[in-house]
């Protein structure tokens, strides 16, 4: 074994620098290009990287220290071998850009060239559940990776869920599974044996990749008067100011960040015990346990829950009404009582504020769709073989990104006194299951033809029958269609899903007489129901919506132009 001296590199024009975060002990094992500490300047903070992988032998620095370039982090215990190819690393210069006044807060230095170097290799290792709460047999409700499957250190590996919360579970570890010890709906408790991983993964980019998303999240905020820089560069942030959190950005690391996001804990509710009230590790877990628990509630969840009383209850007096008048219907004859579902109590309450709160009007029109019917039907008999089954609803995506296109005022949000027009076009599709409705989405639907979309939507509606849709499939959609084409109706008056502003219903086309000019003939016409907010969208451009997505769908041709 040798020891390694692990000094700060060059971190650009500064004197001095306070360490503000340490992130490693005496006794840890490091990887190269792990972060050590985190150092703070009156313009940014950072996090220093480890030259080399090895064991922590001794700290040379304490919090509220002043470091420089050449400044001694620690020893660093290394096997032989390494410890000669590190010695010359451990003072390797790095770009001098990635810590200058305009740059933004947290960025990570590499000490080394960002090649895959991997960690040595080891033996098995067991991956157990770690402290969630005070609460026994949560359920295993989505499992994140399979078999063969390399993860980085604190990936998430499954999401579980308690009567009150749900959590994702990351890994201690970085490897390949080799063998996962649990599955779908299996009860688990801390200490259970989740995986079994064996070697370890690539590492030299791990510690970058969480900083690189945590600047770029710092930047968005003021990415909009930024000039163009060169591809090297960031964006400039302020300070950090324990009365002011930077552009309303809690004070935490990149790899705290990182943490939180995995776990899905909202930082700017997360108390910190730091140096200058920094959230640290250790008061992510204990949000996340008190949440778990049951003693705490995020704000999201404090404002759902409010929704949801009113929602499950029927209970007027809670939207300054009358109370809902309450019966006791066993006195009139036999009933039966069964609880909601949690899917029909979390879509109840959503359901309930969008229609109480959005001025939502609902415009009916049919269009002619024989000639795209008669497409499909000959487009799905060429394509037999390959298994793939176009339905309508994959042309009425891309008809309605052609629309709002068009129109892009259907594309947007409202955020206060402003409107945001969204540069994309993920389209929400409604799908029946047992468990009640869910809202699959299509991203990026504008980039992705018929064939594509018609395969995704299979797979998403399949995930959604079997509950094993991810949240990240459920999120992110700007307009919404709800399809009732497979079971008949007419019209409806959908529901908008807030934030979008609006929604298209479409039911069963039908046969109807249409008058050419001669004589009537038999056209195959489809109901569409458009439902709009009033707040964004006015009726003419309502009506204007609806016709041209009406000629889409007569003349496909036009989704081209």
């Amino acid at each position: 074994m040798a020891l390694v001296e692990v000094k700060v590199p060059d971190i650009g024009d500064f004197d001095e620098v306070a360490v503000i975060e340490l992130l490693v002990k005496p006794g840890d094992t490091v990887t190269a290009e792990q972060s050590l500490i985190t150092v703070e300047s009156d313009k940014a903070s950072m996090e220093i990287p480890s030259s080399a992988a090895g064991v922590v032998k001794e700290l040379k620095v304490a919090l509220g220290d002043k470091v420089r370039e050449g400044s001694l982090v620690l020893l660093l215990e290394v096997a032989d071998a390494a410890g000669a190819a590190a010695g010359p690393a451990a003072a390797a210069p790095a770009s001098a850009q990635e810590f200058k006044t305009n740059q933004a807060a947290a960025p990570v230095l590499p000490s080394q060239s960002a090649t895959n170097t991997v960690a040595p290799s080891v033996g098995p290792i067991e991956v157990r559940v770690p402290d969630i709460g005070d609460f026994k047999d949560v359920t295993v409700i989505e499992v994140m990776v399979k078999v063969g499957d390399a993860v980085r250190l604190e990936q998430s590996l499954m999401t579980v869920e308690s009567d009150k919360a749900s959590m994702e579970i990351p890994s201690s570890a970085a490897g390949v599974i080799k063998e996962l010890k649990v599955k779908l709906g299996d009860k688990i408790n801390r200490g259970d044996l989740l995986a079994i991983l064996e070697g370890a993964a690539p590492v030299a980019t791990a510690a970058a990749a969480p900083s690189a998303a945590a600047s770029a999240l710092a930047a968005a905020p003021v990415a909009a008067a930024a000039a163009v820089a060169p591809a090297a560069a960031v964006l400039a942030v302020p300070a950090h100011s324990p009365t002011l959190a930077p552009l309303g950005l809690p004070h935490a690391s990149p790899s705290v960040r990182k943490f939180a996001r995995e776990l899905g804990v909202p930082l700017n509710e997360v108390k910190g015990s730091g140096l200058k009230g920094r959230i640290t590790d250790h008061d992510v877990q204990a949000f996340t346990r008190s949440v778990m628990s049951g003693a705490a509630q995020t704000l999201a969840a404090q404002a759902q829950a409010k929704t949801a009383a009113v929602a499950t209850t029927n209970d007027g007096a809670g939207l300054g009404l009358i109370p809902w008048p309450k019966v006791d219907f066993a006195k009139f004859g036999p009933v039966e009582r069964k609880e909601l579902s949690r899917i029909k109590k979390i879509s109840g309450a959503n359901l309930l504020r969008n229609a109480i709160l959005i001025p939502a009007v609902t415009n009916h029109d049919d269009c002619d769709i024989t000639d795209l019917e008669a497409f499909r039907v000959s487009t799905n008999k060429e394509n037999e073989k390959s298994g793939v089954k176009v339905t309508m609803l994959a042309f009425l995506i891309k008809a309605c990104v052609a629309a709002l296109k068009k129109y892009p005022e259907f594309n947007s949000s409202l955020d206060g006194d402003a409107l945001i027009y969204k540069q994309y076009y993920h389209i929400g599709f409604a799908a029946d299951t047992p468990n009640g409705l869910m809202v699959p989405v299509i991203k990026d639907a504008d980039k992705k033809g018929i064939m594509q979309i018609s395969v995704e939507m299979g797979e998403l509606a399949q995930k959604a029958r079997d509950g094993k849709l991810s949240p990240a499939e459920m999120t992110g959609a700007s307009f919404t269609i709800s399809s009732l084409g497979g079971i008949g109706g007419r019209y409806f008056t959908p529901i908008i899903n807030a934030p979008e502003v609006s929604i298209l219903g479409v039911c069963r086309s039908t046969i109807q007489p249409v008058w050419d000019g001669n004589v009537f003939q038999p056209r195959l016409m489809l109901p569409l129901s458009l439902t709009w907010d009033h707040r964004v969208i006015d009726g003419a451009a309502a009506a204007r919506f609806n016709v041209y997505l009406g000629q889409i769908l007569g003349d496909f041709r036009r989704a081209l132009l």
